[in-house]
């Protein structure tokens, strides 16, 4: 059996899209060992989750890069991998790079998943970036294989400078778990949110409460709705305080409701007892949030930016709002609810697309094709 080390700086049960595809795609693939290097949250130094062996590292973060290259070095003497496969330039590539040049004829998969800005390395090295540039551009130019989640991303490798074969594969939906029915949604995820009225209707979001998911903008967007116009916002983070400040100063606790972080499997009740989904990020890898929600039955509200217009299209799959303005979101809020023609073709288009083309089923074959591909290098 052909062994494939994976590197990736955070995984489960940490929860992101990246986290999320793959576990996804290796739950689906069996002809393959593989193995990952991540960096320790707080959880066992060892584990078998799923289909993978998680070895986890105890460091900073700034020292990620080279204690997972001495673990995958001590690793490699004894279980001698076929392949590496990266989850994400930042962090993640650097060990993989390090890794490449030690062992230059085993073959480099790196995955982009990048969400954040793509300017974050840059920001988080400051004086350091035009020493450290070089090196983090190599991380494309050497690996063997890149796959991107969607065409925003694959422009950026592009721009980087890499010269392997750039496919897009993209995250995907486990449709049995979001393709659910009015009748499985329980009373217990309704009363969570204090739902009263049957007059309410009720805007969702789920992300990370990070600045470049724009929750703020979501929470202002309720001062130009009506007063039965809810907000049901489902993740934690950094921002959360601040969000919390911005409600009670704009007197909206009354409309607005955190739950934090939920368990995943909790998501689809949430959304489907929601009208509309809205998350007016600034920037996006892809959003399998979004995908998440089409899959559902709930239409969509987001920003052309990052990989969004990959599937959205507007009012065919969802509709489109402008960055940073509260008003626009609103707007588009009211179209949906108030043009059920509208409404219920993005719902079923949507929910086509998502059924065809974000199928975690064929996703997984897809790349299975490419570790094929790969490790057919390594001979």
């Amino acid at each position: 059996m052909k062994k494939i080390l994976i590197f990736s700086f955070a995984y489960l049960p940490s929860v992101g899209g990246a986290e999320l595809a793959v576990r996804e795609i290796t739950e689906r693939i069996s002809d393959f060992q593989f193995d990952m290097i991540t960096r320790n949250f707080g959880y066992k130094n060892f584990e078998r989750l799923g289909n993978i062996n998680v070895y986890r590292v105890n460091c900073l973060k700034l020292f990620f890069p080279f204690v997972a290259f001495f673990k995958a070095y001590r690793l490699n003497k004894k279980n001698k991998y076929d392949a590496i496969w990266s989850i994400m330039a930042n962090r993640a590539g650097f060990a993989a790079l390090f890794f490449k040049l030690f062992y230059p004829k085993i073959p480099f998969l790196l995955t982009l998943q990048e969400g954040d800005d793509l300017d974050y390395p840059k920001k988080r090295m400051g004086i350091f970036w035009p020493f450290l540039k070089p090196l983090f551009r190599m991380i494309f130019k050497k690996a063997d294989k890149i796959q991107a989640i969607s065409n925003y991303l694959k422009k950026w490798a592009e721009d980087m400078g890499a010269k392997s074969n750039i496919e897009i594969v993209p995250n995907g939906v486990d449709l049995e778990k979001f393709q659910i029915s009015d009748s499985e949604v329980s009373s217990y995820f309704r009363s969570q949110i204090g739902f009263k009225s049957p007059d309410d209707k009720l805007l969702v979001t789920a992300s990370r409460l990070v600045k470049k998911n724009a929750v703020k903008d979501i929470i202002e967007a309720l001062k130009f709705l009506p007063e039965n116009i809810k907000l049901l916002i489902l993740g934690d983070g950094p921002e959360r305080d601040n969000l919390k400040s911005k409600i009670k100063n704009l007197k909206l606790d009354n409309r607005v409701v955190f739950l934090g972080h939920i368990d995943h499997k909790d998501l689809p009740y949430y959304l489907k007892i929601s009208d509309v989904f809205v998350r007016p990020s600034l920037t996006e890898g892809l959003g399998t949030a979004f995908l998440e929600a089409m899959a559902v039955g709930i239409p969509i509200i987001a920003t052309p930016v990052g990989g969004i217009p990959d599937f959205l299209r507007d009012r065919e799959t969802g509709l489109f709002c402008n960055v940073n303005d509260p008003q626009s979101i609103a707007e588009k809020v009211k179209i949906l609810l108030e043009d059920e023609k509208l409404r219920n073709k993005i719902i079923n288009q949507a929910k086509d697309m998502v059924s065809l083309e974000y199928n975690w089923n064929n996703i997984a074959k897809k790349m299975k094709s490419i570790f094929e591909e790969i490790l057919g290098q390594n001979i």
